[in-house]
């Protein structure tokens, strides 16, 4: 073995360095993963009592935004709307997106809630200073972060040759999901995802409200309820096949079935004293998929007529 062989196979590689802006519950948890899989973690909060815990467990501490940044190739932004990025990373004001600092050979993964609009304008400025930019949407909640078989994923879209080199990091937080080089893509599916989670929200809100106009504990109802509703998820794989064919016709639940029925339940909500307002436009959308000709369409129609309001 010569001389040179035996130098490196005794010098330990570097370790990788990651830095997260942001230590909020998110965040905290996210440079929290990184520290437990072994990443060079540098940390930096507009309050800097925030660092503490993550500092007790590794991390290094930066006095500034701009000292975060340039500690690591890799930086996570997490905060908790896209005027709060700006407002660290531009130094001043926040219509001009051309005042971020040089970023040159970084790589910005920004899981800041936000619009695809947002996501492509940032995208955009990141990328004029140098940066490689990649968005990303975080689909758990922060005690799902770093653990292992939680569900937790985060959608990522924008420099796909960033987010190859960077992906075993990323994947120390939560399992990644690519959606492609359009920076708006992860905030759309982002939203999308979440669209579907507060239709269900609401439904489930209302039924609660419902059962317990009538005096029925909500936790009595609660089974019952979450069964129904996994069982009707069947319905989302052919629904989308039929919306991408365009083929809408059913044996199963007519439009003009559901618009005869759906009454219903608003005049048991309002029997039952309760607001009709979160069910009030679904009648309108039936409405008016029926006097369009869409009657003995299925309700997977209803995707195309939300897209021509």
């Amino acid at each position: 073995m010569s001389a040179s062989t035996s130098a490196s196979a005794s010098t330990p590689a570097p370790t990788p360095a990651v830095s997260v802006l942001g230590l909020g519950m998110m965040g905290s948890a996210l440079a929290a993963a990184l520290l437990k899989a072994g990443y060079r973690t540098t940390v930096w909060n507009r309050s800097a009592a925030k660092t503490g815990p993550l500092v007790a467990q590794g991390a290094l501490p930066a006095d500034s935004a701009a000292a975060a940044v340039a500690a690591s190739p890799l930086v996570i932004v997490c905060l908790t709307t896209y005027d709060n990025v700006h407002q660290v990373l531009d130094h001043a004001d926040l219509t001009d997106l051309t005042d971020l600092p040089d970023l040159t050979g970084k790589t910005i993964v920004n899981v800041t809630n936000g619009t695809p609009a947002q996501a492509r304008e940032f995208a955009t400025a990141a990328t004029q200073c140098g940066a490689a930019y990649i968005d990303g949407g975080i689909m758990a909640v922060p005690q799902m972060i770093g653990v292992p078989d939680s569900g937790a994923y985060i959608l990522y879209s924008g420099d796909e040759q960033a987010y190859q080199t960077h992906r075993a990091t990323l994947a120390a937080m939560a399992e990644p999901q690519w959606t492609g080089t359009d920076p708006g893509f992860a905030a759309l599916q982002d939203v999308a995802l979440l669209t579907g989670m507060y239709g269900m929200m609401i439904g489930t809100m209302q039924a609660f409200a419902l059962v317990r106009s009538a005096g029925i504990p909500a936790e009595e109802f609660a089974e019952r309820l979450a069964a129904w509703v996994g069982a009707m998820l069947a319905s989302v794989p052919p629904d989308a096949a039929a919306i991408d064919a365009g083929e809408h016709l059913t044996d199963v639940s007519s439009l003009a079935v559901n618009q005869a029925a759906f009454p219903n339940l608003l005049r048991t909500y309002a029997d039952q004293g309760l607001s009709t307002e979160l069910f009030e436009p679904f009648q309108k959308l039936l409405d008016r998929a029926v006097a369009e000709g869409h009657a003995s369409d299925g309700l997977s129609r209803l995707a195309d007529l939300i897209q021509k309001p």
